[in-house]
C-alpha cells in the first residue's frame, strides 16, 4: 500500500464593485444581451453596453459547483458576493422538476456523514430528504475467493448511519433549490465557456462604437470570460467546477498526472421484492460490484469490469443481465465466506477491547435482484490529479482537480470537501481584506485539500491494484486483512471514521 501511495503522491473593501452593474437579489438567468434594454423604445436611448462584473464566476453548475454556491450563500462573510454560474445544462435555468414517483435514475452518489453535516448546515439537505433517498447503517464487503469478509455497522462508531445514497438529480435539485430560495445574488448563464483571459485590467465598460473605458470605481485586475454566444463577463475569481475534462483547467494551462484503468463501470438501478437497507460490495476478479440502497425497494448497481464485458452486458437481454448480477453478488466466481478462517476469529478476539463493536458480524447474502428499473450506462474509469489546484484568478474543485475510482463512492464527497474548504478560505480572505483572486490566498485552499485528496486517491488506487491480482498466497493475505478489519475493534473504527469523511488516517497506514 505504501508503495502505491508513494507513486501516487510523486476586506470587504477590496471587493467593492459598483452594485449597479449587478443583478437584483436572487437567481437570475442571463440572456445573450446583458445590460441592454428589453424593448426597442428603450434601446434607442441606450448609448452604452455594459459588460457585467462579478466577484466569482463558477464554471460548471453540477453538484460540486452548486454546492460551492450554496456554501457561499450560507456564510455571513460571503453571502453579499455576486456570483455568475456558467453552465449550458438547460435544467439550471428551467428548473429541475422531481417527483418521488418518477422512475429512478441510474446515476447516484453515496454521501458521507461529513458531507451530510455541511450540506445540512448550509440548508441544502432538507431538500434531499423531500425526495427519494436511503440512509444505510450497515455495509458488507467480501472477496470472491470466499476467504474473507468484513461487516461495518454505524453503531461500531456510535453513529446513526454510515451514509446516504441519493440520485444525482435529487442532490443537484436540492443544491439548486437551496441557492434559489436564498437571497444570494447569482446569475445563471446557460452557455459554454469559449475563452478566458487572465490578469487583465478588466472591470471595464464597453461602449458601442468606442474603445473600452475603465471607470475609476472599477480599477483592478480580473479575468475576462468569453461565452459561446459571443457575450463576455468579468470576475475576480474563476472557479473550475466543470468536471474531469475541465475547460477552465485547460485554458489556465494546468497539467494533470494520472492514468486510465483498463476498466469500465456499468451502472443501473434494479428492484427487489423488499427494501434493501444495507450497502454491499464484492470484489471480483475483474473488479468490484456494489449494490447500494436508494429507497422504495430500489438499489443501484455499480459494476467494474473490462471494456469488452461492459459493452456485452450493456446490450444483453434484461433476463440475462439480471442472472449475471445475481451470480456476481452471490455464488459466482467462488464460495460464500464463512464466519472464520483457520481459527482467525479466535486469533483476533483478544484484540476486541470494547463492547460497542457490533455483534452482527456474520456473513449475510445480498437480496436477490428481480427487475431492471433503469437503462444501463457505461463509462470508462481513470485516475487524474491536477498538478496545481490554483493559479492567479483561477481555482479548481471537484473532478476538475481530481478523478478517482468509484469503488468507495468517494468522488462527490471529495468535491463537496473542496467546495466547503474553498468557501471558507474565501470568507477568511474577505475578513482580512484580501483580493479573493490572489494566488497566495488560493494556495491556502490547495494546501488544505491537496493532501487529503491525494491520500484518498492513493488508498483507492491501492485497493484497485490489490484486487486485480488473483494469486494464492496474496489471496490469503487479503483474507487476513478482511478478518482484521472485521474483528480488530480499533482498526474497524478507524476505517469507518475515515470512510465517513473524518480525515484521520486508518491506523494500518
Amino acid at each position: 500500500m505504501n508503495r502505491v501511495m508513494k507513486k501516487t503522491i510523486s476586506s470587504v473593501c477590496a471587493l467593492k464593485i459598483p452594485r449597479k452593474y449587478f443583478c437584483t437579489e436572487g437567481v437570475k438567468v442571463a440572456g445573450s444581451a446583458i445590460g441592454e434594454a428589453s424593448n426597442e423604445h428603450e434601446k434607442k436611448h441606450i448609448v452604452s453596453k455594459i459588460i457585467p462584473q462579478y466577484d466569482i464566476a463558477i464554471v460548471g453548475g453540477g453538484m460540486v459547483g452548486m454546492a460551492l454556491a450554496c456554501f457561499l450563500a450560507s456564510m455571513p462573510m460571503t453571502k453579499q458576493l455576486n456570483v455568475a454560474i456558467v453552465d449550458s445544462n438547460p435544467a439550471l435555468s428551467s428548473g429541475l422538476h422531481i417527483k418521488k414517483e418518477d422512475p429512478p435514475d441510474p446515476r447516484v452518489s453515496t454521501v458521507t456523514p461529513a458531507s451530510i453535516s455541511v450540506l445540512r448546515d448550509a440548508g441544502a439537505w432538507k431538500y434531499v430528504e423531500q425526495n427519494r433517498h436511503a440512509y444505510f447503517n450497515v455495509m458488507q464487503v467480501w472477496d470472491y475467493t470466499g476467504l474473507g469478509y468484513a461487516r461495518y455497522h454505524a453503531r461500531d462508531v456510535n453513529k446513526d448511519y454510515l451514509g446516504c445514497v441519493a440520485e444525482n438529480k435529487v442532490l443537484h435539485n436540492a443544491l439548486l433549490s437551496c441557492v434559489k430560495d436564498s437571497d444570494f445574488k447569482t446569475t445563471i448563464y446557460p452557455l459554454r465557456l469559449s475563452s478566458m483571459t487572465l490578469n487583465t485590467s478588466s472591470m471595464s465598460v464597453v461602449k458601442e462604437n468606442t474603445k473600452s473605458v475603465e471607470p475609476p470605481c472599477a480599477q483592478g485586475h480580473g479575468a475576462k470570460l468569453q461565452l459561446s454566444d459571443g457575450s463576455s463577463l468579468y470576475a475576480k475569481l474563476v472557479v473550475g467546477a466543470d468536471g474531469g475534462k475541465s475547460h477552465v483547467r485547460e485554458l489556465a494551462g494546468i497539467k494533470t498526472t494520472g492514468w486510465n484503468y483498463s476498466q469500465n463501470a456499468i451502472i443501473c438501478t434494479v428492484e427487489h421484492t423488499s427494501e434493501n437497507v444495507c450497502a454491499w460490495q464484492r470484489f471480483l476478479p475483474t473488479g468490484p460490484i456494489a449494490l447500494l440502497p436508494i429507497g422504495d425497494k430500489f438499489s443501484n448497481i455499480v459494476w467494474t469490469m473490462s471494456p469488452a464485458e461492459s459493452n456485452s452486458r450493456k446490450s444483453t437481454t434484461e433476463e440475462e443481465f439480471l442472472k449475471d448480477v445475481n451470480y456476481a453478488l452471490d455464488y459466482g466466481y467462488g464460495p460464500r465466506p464463512t464466519s472464520g478462517l483457520l481459527g482467525t476469529r479466535d486469533m483476533f478476539s483478544w484484540f476486541k477491547m470494547d463492547a460497542t463493536v457490533s455483534t452482527n458480524e456474520f456473513f449475510e447474502i445480498p437480496p436477490k435482484v428481480i427487475k431492471l428499473a433503469s437503462e444501463r450506462m457505461v463509462f470508462p474509469l481513470s485516475l487524474r490529479h491536477a498538478n496545481s489546484y490554483a493559479s492567479k484568478r483561477v481555482v479548481l474543485i471537484g473532478d476538475a482537480a481530481h478523478t478517482v475510482h468509484p469503488l468507495a463512492g468517494q468522488g462527490v464527497n471529495l468535491g463537496f470537501g473542496d467546495a466547503f474548504s474553498l468557501s471558507r478560505i474565501i470568507a477568511e480572505g474577505i475578513a482580512l481584506g484580501t483580493d479573493i483572486g490572489e494566488v497566495n490566498l488560493l494556495k491556502k485552499y490547495e494546501a488544505e485539500r491537496r493532501s487529503a485528496n491525494i491520500m484518498m486517491m492513493a488508498i483507492l488506487d491501492g485497493f484497485q491494484k490489490a484486487y486485480s491480482v488473483d494469486f494464492g498466497p496474496f489471496n490469503i493475505l487479503r483474507a487476513a486483512a478482511f478478518h482484521g478489519a472485521n474483528y480488530i475493534s480499533p482498526l474497524k473504527k478507524s476505517i469507518i471514521s475515515y470512510a465517513s469523511g473524518e480525515h484521520k488516517l486508518p491506523i494500518f497506514l
